[in-house]
């Protein structure tokens, strides 16, 4: 789990059912995205968590919108995005937003 990071900063957070199939590809082009998303400017970090039922929620955090968009037009993630539509997801949707306010709590030892 990352975070909380100083306020304000931006996420996206992307809900998605996946095929039925586990396709080729997925897993390498999952951890490609990650790892390019965390070169980016502005990237501040990911949770990522997936249900045996193939519903999937990812929220990235960005420091600012223009890395969010930035990041949502890098080439290789709008590759990921359309080959996604076509053989990996049933359905999905994302959710922007700024948060202004962020606290947490972690147990001691």
């Amino acid at each position: 789990m990352t975070g909380p990071f100083a306020p304000p900063y931006h996420l996206a957070v992307f809900v998605s059912r996946r095929t039925g199939e586990d396709a080729e590809g997925y897993g390498e082009t999952a951890r490609l995205m990650l790892e390019l998303a965390a070169g980016q400017p502005g990237y501040l970090g990911v949770d990522s968590v997936r249900g045996a039922d193939g519903l999937g929620i990812t929220v990235a955090y960005w420091r600012d919108e223009e890395s969010l968009v930035a990041w949502r037009e890098h080439a290789q993630h709008a590759v990921a995005r359309r080959t996604g539509r076509e053989r990996w997801y049933e359905e999905f949707v994302v959710h922007v937003a700024r948060v202004e306010r962020a606290y947490g709590f972690t147990r001691e030892p």
